[in-house]
């Protein structure tokens, strides 16, 4: 760059972000041009050129089981880069997810068992009597704790690659298992109970869970995630941060 330059062309940038962005698709393709044409409008000052994007994508997404939609809206943001003719991405995605302690649950099922026996003891009962007393308010003994977490991911793509955000985002939550919901009947809120349940994870799990999914991922040649579980039991949050594996 030049060592002197000074005044940039600020005026010419917003330009070619209306130009470029406002009547376009987001496509790698798009952003290329975009930093090319934003360098050389600076004639000269730069050979260099940098845009960074925010924004939310919104999602329509249907229920587990009723057929219901609802939107769902996930920070997103792109960092494309232009040095030295050379042309580098990065993609952050915050993706939530829902998380159900193994611990906690393992407690509630002890404190269930206990509760069974103080009830029935020792006799013999008929299995319909079994099922009321669980189905009753009373066979609530305890519940595992949950909460709402969240996956932080930094994607650095390959030269000329590029990914459609919805299909990404998927695959973090399939990665995971345990997708948030929008729009939900009660069936739909029972299945996803069942789904916590058949998805117990600390924080480390669903960290290996989604590096699993990282490293097989095409164009990625490196990454860095945060998860984090909002704790409900306690006031601070369990967090693992991981990155990708070196050759």
């Amino acid at each position: 760059d030049a060592a002197e330059a000074k005044g940039i062309h600020m005026s010419r940038l917003h330009l070619a972000l209306n130009r470029d962005l406002g009547n376009q698709a987001l496509t790698l393709e798009t952003l290329q041009a975009l930093l090319s044409q934003m360098q050389r409008s600076q004639e000269g000052i730069s050979k260099n050129a940098k845009l960074a994007l925010s924004f939310d994508l919104v999602l329509n997404k249907p229920a587990m089981l009723s057929g219901e939609q609802g939107f769902q809206r996930y920070p997103i943001r792109i960092e494309s880069v232009l040095r030295d003719n050379e042309f580098s991405t990065q993609v952050d995605v915050e993706v939530p997810y829902s998380s159900t302690c193994p611990c906690s649950a393992s407690l509630s099922r002890q404190l269930y068992s206990e509760a069974f026996d103080q009830r029935f003891g020792e006799e013999s009962i008929p299995k319909d009597q079994i099922l009321q007393w669980i189905l009753q308010e009373a066979g609530s003994v305890a519940t595992p704790h949950s909460q709402r977490s969240y996956a932080y991911i930094k994607l650095i793509l390959a030269p000329n690659e590029w990914f459609e955000f919805d299909e990404l985002i998927f695959d973090v939550e399939k990665a995971i298992g345990t997708p948030v919901q929008t729009a939900v009947k009660r069936q739909d809120e029972q299945a996803f109970a069942k789904l916590n349940a058949d998805n117990l994870m600390f924080c480390e799990d669903a960290a290996r869970r989604l590096k699993d999914s990282l490293e097989h991922m095409n164009g990625v040649v490196d990454y860095w995630f945060k998860v984090e579980h909002q704790e409900s039991l306690h006031a601070h949050n369990a967090v693992a941060i991981d990155y990708k594996f070196s050759e």
